[in-house]
């Protein structure tokens, strides 16, 4: 199914004329200088086609005739090489003159008998050619095992552009397909030349940098029924090229690419396509923004895109059609979504997912929904690298680091996110423990916790044995959005009653206090209750001892809600609670937290208004 998808997305690449997709037999290869020849063969200028738009000269991407795949063996490339193979030239490779000589002999034969000037010439550098000749000033130290091309002196277009360089690849082509076995390929279902051996993908965070293979078979055990290498799984050579290729250009780097994103060692590429079979950018760029939403707050265009992102989801929350906020944003486009992690020299697959952009964008929406809270702790709807940064340690004077991130749980998360299944229940373990640990208790984190309990509790326990074995919904009382007073879940009156002490502390002993009872109690009165919570309200008795004598009224109204909060508690306090509790412990913490600050706020406000004009509050 993946590759089928990849292969049919490599044909409207063609169809398209899209840059950088290459034909059958041809590729995209860095490329850094070309030797210009005259019509005897000799060198007229070494030209150095590096980018040099950047701080250092960088190669160039050419469509070059595709490299032949080496291991240990000397193998050449059709009319380009690195210096080893095209000049006998080398500062790492002791065997420059016999993958020279390989060089030669290859061109010999597939150039035999060809008329074209540009071929000719080529043939009559080679056969005059020694390394000796590799002197200044022609040549430089900084060609030195780079990938060199070749051309005609007085034209623009490389020798392997010209027509008569092309169909000898073609029959190269020809040639190797009738030494191969002819199978019905698995992806087109058609008989043709099998791939022994498929072309690297390259551009996966943390792969190879040569490449690695989705397909890919190089043990003994593979060869017990008498297949070996791509034998096992019978693709044919066109089909692996054409899969392949189309991958490697949704892998391209740069930061015009929307149809890659990168997250902890998952590298995630998708592409949509309308019914009819058509490119849809559109949708491509809208899935993007709703994985990935910026900040918001970094430049004029990202702010832009963040209020398109808020305008995406409200539309979709109210069931208005994406089609009448954009015509190419039709609701049965079909998005195709990948994700690929590094494994050796191979690819995993995280995870695969094909909807229309209808589904999707309704999924997307309900997890904004499940994640959102009262008031909103983030300008934009978080996107999965935030998530996931969020379930990190947070150490001091320091970024998070995406490094430090579990990676099977960036996989999980997303399938979660794009399926609309229940989220891993290592998003909430790791993040409580986050919690505990570095006692950063942000709002991201609460909202975390908020939509892992609250999609557990939507979609319901699954049939036992596995709700015994794995279920983290333990209450039927809906998980609030803001502030929720009629709670009577127990971890959520503990958190809003660790507030709520917090907060008496704070209006006993102002701002100068050195350690709240926050930064050191948090996790063990969010894990074991009944050992910290009556130190606490002992401790609380002094605290509101001294606010009666200073701030009276604030005393008595912080008594009733202390009252309030502890009537709906059980007669003890719990032992311990569970790591789902703990997360309702979070959320009331975070509710009581925000409803002090709201009232404060306001307070302040109110006090603002109020005071006469021309005085000092």
């Amino acid at each position: 199914m993946i590759l089928q998808a990849l292969h049919r997305h490599y044909q409207h690449l063609l169809e398209r004329d899209t840059e950088g997709v290459a034909a059958l037999g041809y590729s995209q290869e860095k490329v850094s200088y070309a030797i210009v020849l005259d019509p005897t063969g000799a060198v007229v200028a070494v030209d150095d086609i590096r980018d040099t738009s950047g701080k250092k000269p960088r190669p160039r991407l050419l469509e070059v005739p595709q490299p032949v795949k080496r291991t240990a063996g000397i193998k050449p490339n059709v009319l380009w090489d690195k210096t080893s193979y095209v000049l006998g030239v080398s500062a790492s490779s002791k065997r420059a003159v016999q993958e020279h000589a390989a060089f030669v002999a290859l061109h010999e034969s597939a150039l035999a008998g060809t008329e074209d000037p540009g071929l000719l010439a080529l043939l009559r550098f080679l056969g005059a050619w020694t390394p000796e000749r590799f002197v200044p000033p022609m040549f430089s130290d900084e060609v030195l095992d780079t990938n060199l091309v070749f051309r005609l002196d007085g034209e623009r277009r490389y020798l392997h552009q010209r027509e008569a360089a092309r169909q000898v690849r073609a029959d190269l082509l020809v040639e190797a397909g009738d030494d191969g076995e002819h199978v019905t390929c698995l992806v087109t279902g058609v008989p043709q030349p099998m791939a022994r051996l498929h072309p690297p993908i390259k551009g996966v965070r943390g792969a190879q940098s040569s490449g690695a293979a989705i397909v890919s078979f190089n043990l003994d055990a593979f060869t017990s029924y008498g297949k070996e290498q791509g034998g096992n799984a019978p693709v044919s050579q066109a089909a692996a090229f054409g899969y392949t290729t189309a991958l490697n250009h949704l892998l391209r780097p740069g930061e015009h690419n929307h149809q890659r994103l990168l997250i902890g060692d998952t590298t995630v590429v998708f592409w949509a396509e309308t019914a009819a079979g058509a490119p849809a950018p559109e949708a491509e760029l809208l899935f993007d923004l709703l994985l990935d939403p910026p900040s918001g707050d970094a430049s004029p265009d990202e702010a832009q895109e963040t209020q398109r992102v808020r305008e995406v989801l409200e539309d979709v929350r109210r069931g208005r059609p994406l089609v009448g906020r954009d015509p190419g944003l039709a609701p049965d486009t079909r998005m195709f979504v990948l994700g690929l992690a590094p494994n050796a020299s191979r690819l995993s697959v995280r995870f695969w997912q094909v909807d229309t952009l209808d589904v999707l964008t309704r999924r997307l929406a309900q997890h904004a929904e499940d994640l959102r809270l009262e008031p909103v702790p983030w300008r934009t709807a978080p996107g999965v690298r935030r998530l996931v940064l969020a379930t990190v340690p947070h150490r001091d004077g320091a970024m998070p680091k995406m490094d430090d991130a579990f990676d099977n749980l960036v996989g999980e998360l997303l399938r979660a996110i794009l399926g609309g299944g229940r989220y891993p229940r290592s998003l909430l373990a790791n993040t409580i423990m986050r919690i505990r640990a570095d006692g950063h208790l942000s709002g991201l984190r609460v909202a975390i916790c908020k939509a892992v309990l609250t999609r557990e509790q939507r979609l319901g326990n699954p049939p036992r044995p596995a709700a015994a074995r794995g279920s983290i919904h333990t209450s039927e009382e809906e998980i609030p959005v803001s502030l929720d007073t009629r709670s009577t879940q127990p971890g959520y009156l503990l958190g809003r009653l660790f507030a709520l002490l917090e907060h008496i502390q704070r209006g006993a002993l102002g701002t100068q206090v050195n350690a709240t009872i926050r930064d050191r109690y948090y996790g063990a009165a969010s894990a074991t209750p009944a050992s910290i919570f009556p130190v606490l309200l002992r401790n609380t008795q002094n605290h509101l001892a001294k606010l009666r004598k200073e701030r009276t009224g604030l005393a008595v109204t912080l008594e009733q809600q202390l009252g309030a909060i502890v009537d709906g508690l059980p007669e003890r306090f719990p032992r311990s609670l569970r790591i789902e509790d703990q997360g309702r412990f979070a959320i009331g913490y975070y509710h009581q937290t925000q409803a002090f600050y709201t009232k404060r706020a306001a307070t302040d406000t109110a006090a603002d208004e109020t005071q006469p004009e021309g005085t000092d509050a």
